[in-house]
């Protein structure tokens, strides 16, 4: 049986989806891509800002959920284009503390909305 999180800080789901499932003490969160909550639009802005939105909307599933950033263990990145590597990985870098947790990054034809970058969490509570 599956046991979900929701976050009322985060966009609502553009499908039937989860904001997170919980599996024993490992919490699966869905990919988020750019979208600001408030007006369920994709925001505007560079792959940085597109990234910074992202990582806003997983902390605040995380948060809801009792957990940090710190939990995170696993990242999985989803670029449009890798010659947005730099700025993803700038904007990437600010949100963690060393040790980062293992990542894995791969290109992609194309994102819901036209976002340019989707992250999906995994994360351990304590």
């Amino acid at each position: 049986m599956r046991t979900h999180t929701f976050s009322p800080n985060g966009p609502a789901a553009i499908g039937p989806y989860s904001h997170g499932v919980w599996a024993g003490d490992l919490l699966y969160l869905s990919g988020q891509t750019p979208i600001d909550p408030a007006t369920g639009a994709l925001v505007t802005g560079d792959v940085a800002a597109q990234t910074h939105r992202v990582f806003d909307n997983l902390q605040a599933v995380l948060h809801d959920s009792g957990l940090t950033m710190d939990h995170v263990i696993k990242c999985n990145v989803y670029l449009v284009d890798m010659r947005d590597f730099a700025q993803m990985n700038g904007a990437y870098e600010s949100r963690f503390t060393k040790p980062f947790p293992a990542r894995t990054t791969v290109a992609v034809a194309g994102l819901p909305l036209g976002a340019r970058v989707e992250i999906e969490l995994v994360a351990r509570r304590s």
